[in-house]
């Protein structure tokens, strides 16, 4: 696990979940194996029948000089044909919104776990916090006995 969208899942209700690859450059292969990486507003869009991730900040490699990346650019996902045709269908809907949960490296290669979501409420959120905090309080009391 190289990096998590920890916010992901307090801001958005998860719908449905896909693992896609990702295209990268050499500079960009090297700065993930280091962890520099940041979901700070990054979202998917299907755009000409492809998936691409925006806003992904992988920050420049500094052994790279001239051949870095640059840090923003649209990153494109590589996905099923059918799953891109579900994925066209639903982010119509909406509300809905494609957004990435967490990165990885699987046997050498860069994967990216997407996920449909609706964006949750301030009450929602809330109401989270409050059910967390009750969940914590009720592990500690029976720890404690």
């Amino acid at each position: 696990m190289i990096a998590t969208n920890r916010k992901a899942r307090h801001e958005y209700h998860i719908l449905d979940e896909w693992e896609a690859g990702l295209v990268l450059t050499g500079s960009e292969v090297k700065s993930l194996r280091d962890g520099k990486v940041s979901f700070q507003d990054s979202f998917a869009r299907v755009e000409g029948g492809e998936v691409w991730l925006h806003s992904l900040h992988i920050s420049p490699y500094l052994q790279a000089n001239r051949q870095n990346h640059d840090p923003l650019r649209p990153r494109k996902l590589l996905l099923r044909r059918q799953e891109i045709r579900k994925l066209i269908g639903k982010v119509e809907e909406k509300g809905l919104t494609l957004v990435p949960l967490e990165i990885y490296f699987q046997r050498g290669y860069a994967k990216v776990r997407i996920a449909l979501a609706r964006g949750k409420q301030l009450h929602d959120k809330r109401e989270a916090l409050k059910k967390r905090d009750q969940e914590r309080e009720a592990r500690r009391a029976l720890g404690a006995r």
